[in-house]
C-alpha cells in the first residue's frame, strides 16, 4: 500500500493563531504527501501579523523540509455562496503556491487539499484535486481559532509550544541589589500556581547573572583564597554572555509553562548592570535586548523599606538609589508596561498580581477576523 499517495498537498487557513488541530492537519499532509504547501491567509485587521504566524509554523515544522510555509494577506471577505469571492480567494491561494515555488523550488501541481472544513470539497474541485477531510467534528483536537481567541487560558493546552512561547505574557522583575526581586518573583509564581488548572505549570526563570557571579567568585578563590567580589575583573563579554544565557533559559521556559512566565531579570536589566560595573552601555547587550520577545510587564522593586543583606555576592548598598532611578529612567523609555512596587512583601505581591491580570486582559484581546 502506498503510504504517500499524493505528490503535493495544500493546507490553507488563517491560523489565527495556530493550534494543535492545525498541526494535526499539516502533519497528516506531511506524512502522506511528497510536498506540502501551507498557505497562511491572514487579514490586515487581525491582531497577529501574518509573518508571525508563518514563523510559528515554520518553527513547528522545521524538521520537515518538504513542508513549505508561506503567507499572504487576504482581505477578501468570506462568502462561500459567492463565485466571485471564491475566485478571489483562489487567486490568492494560487499566488501563495507560486511564491512557495519561488522560495523553495518548484514542485508538482497540487493533487490533494487537506482540511477539517466543509469548504474543502469546493476548494479541491477548484484545484482539480482530492479532498482529504480530517476530523471535521473536532473529536481529536477539540479547539478552534475562535475558541482560542475567546479564552486563551482555557485553550492553552491546545497551543503548540512555539505558539505558547509567542503568546506568553512575559513578566520581568527588575531592581537594584537586595531589593527583593527574587523574593517577589517567587511569590508571584507561587500565587499564580495556587490558581490551579493550567496555572499550576507557571514557570520561574532565575537570574543567571547571579549564578555566573558565584561561579566567577569560586574561580577567583581557587587561585586566591579569601578573594571577594571586589577582586573580580568584569568585561563587556561577561555581560553579553549573561544576557545570552538569560534569553535562552527564558525562551525554553516559555515553551513549557502557563500563560504567564515570571522572570527574575532579563537582558534589559543586564544592560543596567553593565553600566553599574563598567560605567557605560553595552552595544552587544543592547542588540540582544532588541531581539527579545515583547515584554508583557516590568515590575521594579523599590529599595525603600528593604534592608540590605550582604550574602557575599553583593557590594553596592550605597548604589541602590542610583540603580533604582536608572531603572526608572530606562523603563520610561521602552514600550512595555511597567510598575514600581513598594511596601511589605505581601503588598508587593498583591500589586504585582493586579498589574499582571490587567496586562493579560490587554495582551490576549484579539481583533475579530475578517468576516
Amino acid at each position: 500500500m502506498n503510504r504517500i499517495p499524493f505528490r503535493h498537498g495544500l493546507v490553507v487557513g488563517k491560523f489565527y493563531p495556530p493550534h494543535r488541530g492545525h498541526e494535526y492537519v499539516i502533519q497528516t499532509a506531511a506524512t502522506h504527501c511528497g510536498h506540502v504547501t501551507v498557505a497562511v491567509l491572514g487579514a490586515s485587521v487581525e491582531s497577529i501579523p501574518v509573518e508571525r504566524r508563518v514563523q510559528w509554523l515554520q518553527s513547528s515544522f522545521a524538521n520537515a523540509p518538504h513542508v513549505r510555509v508561506v503567507g499572504e494577506v487576504d482581505d477578501v471577505p468570506v462568502d462561500y455562496h459567492s463565485a466571485t469571492v471564491w475566485q478571489a480567494h483562489e487567486d490568492i491561494m494560487r499566488r501563495a503556491v507560486r511564491n512557495a515555488d519561488r522560495q523553495f523550488g518548484s514542485v508538482p501541481a497540487v493533487d490533494a487539499v487537506f482540511t477539517s472544513e466543509s469548504y474543502g470539497d469546493e476548494l479541491a474541485r477548484r484545484f482539480g484535486s482530492a479532498h482529504v477531510c480530517l476530523d471535521p467534528a473536532r473529536h481529536l483536537y477539540p479547539t478552534s481559532g475562535t475558541a482560542v481567541r475567546a479564552d486563551i487560558v482555557s485553550q492553552w493546552p491546545m497551543l503548540p509550544p512555539v505558539v505558547q512561547a509567542g503568546l506568553t505574557l512575559r513578566v520581568v522583575c527588575v531592581g537594584a541589589e537586595s531589593t527583593g526581586t527574587t523574593t517577589l518573583s517567587r511569590a508571584v509564581v507561587a500565587a499564580l500556581r495556587q490558581r490551579g488548572g493550567v496555572w499550576q505549570n507557571t514557570q520561574w526563570v532565575p537570574e543567571y547573572g547571579r549564578e555566573y557571579s558565584a561561579n566567577r567568585l569560586a574561580l577567583a578563590r581557587a587561585q586566591r583564597p579569601g578573594a571577594n567580589m571586589h577582586n573580580i575583573d568584569w568585561c563587556a563579554a561577561d555581560f553579553v554572555h549573561v544576557a545570552t544565557r538569560q534569553c535562552v533559559r527564558e525562551d525554553a521556559a516559555a515553551r513549557i509553562g502557563s500563560p504567564v512566565l515570571v522572570c527574575d531579570t532579563d537582558a534589559f536589566a543586564t544592560g543596567v548592570w553593565h553600566t553599574r560595573y563598567l560605567g557605560d552601555t553595552s552595544p552587544g547587550v543592547a542588540t540582544i535586548t532588541r531581539s527579545m520577545p515583547a515584554r508583557g510587564l516590568y515590575i521594579l522593586t523599590s529599595e525603600l523599606g528593604v534592608p540590605f543583606v550582604d550574602d557575599g555576592l553583593r557590594d553596592g548598598e550605597q548604589l541602590r538609589p542610583w540603580m533604582t532611578q536608572r531603572f526608572r529612567t530606562l523603563l520610561q523609555q521602552q514600550p512595555a508596561a511597567w510598575i514600581e512596587v513598594t511596601g511589605t512583601p505581601q503588598a508587593r505581591c498583591t500589586q504585582a498580581l493586579a498589574a499582571i491580570d490587567a496586562q493579560a486582559a490587554i495582551a490576549w484581546k484579539f481583533a475579530d477576523p475578517l468576516g
